[in-house]
């Protein structure tokens, strides 16, 4: 690893035993190396410790952090952006996988485009063993130079992953950290679009893991999930109308706080002002993995052929 490495990848993760290996295997076998792998383990009580202290000792490039206490998945994603050091940086999850170009592919696209601030990749949903299970396409106008359409875009598609995506941390630090009302990535991830436009590599680099005990599926309700992402969330003083409320007023603050002419916040506004009246249309911000099952076997790719080894990098 260089003194300063480019790239930043920030890794939260609580309790990830089952899939954590896989997923570290998949980042320390990227085609591109100029990175550096912060892992902010949120107090974990199974045996995550332990695979990030094995891996730590392998590889120069990881940096394992343990919290004394849990403090939720949406502090630890901001705390662990606090330690990262690259002009750019990645979010991974402990239970996805990642092909071993994904990294290059986002870097080459920053590179080749200076007005580019996010890059990410076409992905899939995999099972827990790793099988296919919804490929995705990627319909969202983040590309668009007009920061109301890609506004409007993220209002009213079907969400993607662009949280996941490879961003320029400077951008990042200009944006309001990631909060813990109902539905925060998507105000999170429109605040950044407002910033600027995306690129999405379109090639199958990303696969995003859908299993019984993923956040979303072990937190069914709206309170639950809240509560996950900050402790602080339970009791009488959040109820659901409350975490509604403030993801309203999540996209109202970015509106607010981005750098946008006059007009554009205007255009902004009335986007807004559409999709509360109407209520975007069906499937509209569902996740993708929420969606009925397709059958993947016209998908010609491997996913083994596509991650990377499973023995990790010596350094």
């Amino acid at each position: 690893m260089t003194a300063h490495p480019r790239l930043s990848i920030g890794l939260p993760v609580y309790n990830g035993e089952e899939y954590l290996a896989e997923a570290l295997d998949a980042l320390l076998g990227q085609t591109y190396e100029d990175f550096e792998l912060v892992v902010s383990d949120n107090a974990s009580t199974d045996g995550t410790q332990d695979i990030c202290r094995t891996y730590a000792a392998r590889d120069s490039r990881i940096r394992y952090i343990r919290l004394t206490r849990n403090i939720g998945a949406a502090p630890n994603h901001n705390y662990v952006f606090t330690e990262c050091r690259g002009e750019l940086f990645k979010w991974a999850s402990h239970d996805d996988l990642y092909a071993r170009d994904l990294l290059r592919r986002c870097v080459d696209a920053l590179d080749e485009r200076p007005d580019v601030i996010l890059a990410h990749a076409d992905q899939a949903v995999i099972d827990e063993d790793g099988r296919v299970k919804v490929p995705y396409e990627y319909t969202l106008a983040t590309a668009s130079p007009h920061a109301p359409e890609r506004f409007r875009s993220m209002l009213f598609e079907p969400g993607g992953d662009d949280f996941y995506g490879v961003m320029r941390a400077d951008v990042l630090r200009r944006v309001k950290p990631h909060d813990s009302y109902h539905h925060a990535d998507r105000t999170f991830v429109a605040e950044i679009g407002l910033h600027g436009p995306f690129h999405q590599v379109p090639e199958l680099l990303y696969f995003r893991r859908d299993h019984p005990t993923r956040a979303e599926r072990a937190n069914p309700s709206k309170r639950s999930r809240c509560v996950n992402l900050d402790p602080r969330r339970a009791g009488p003083l959040h109820p659901t109308p409350r975490l509604l409320a403030e993801y309203v007023r999540g996209f109202v603050s970015a509106i607010r706080r981005a750098p946008l002419s006059s007009a554009d916040r205007r255009a902004c506004y009335r986007h807004l002002a559409a999709w509360m009246t109407s209520r975007a249309r069906p499937g509209a911000g569902e996740r993708v993995e929420d969606r009925a099952p397709v059958d993947p076997a016209g998908l010609t790719v491997s996913v083994d052929a596509l991650v990377a080894g499973r023995e990790g990098r010596q350094s």
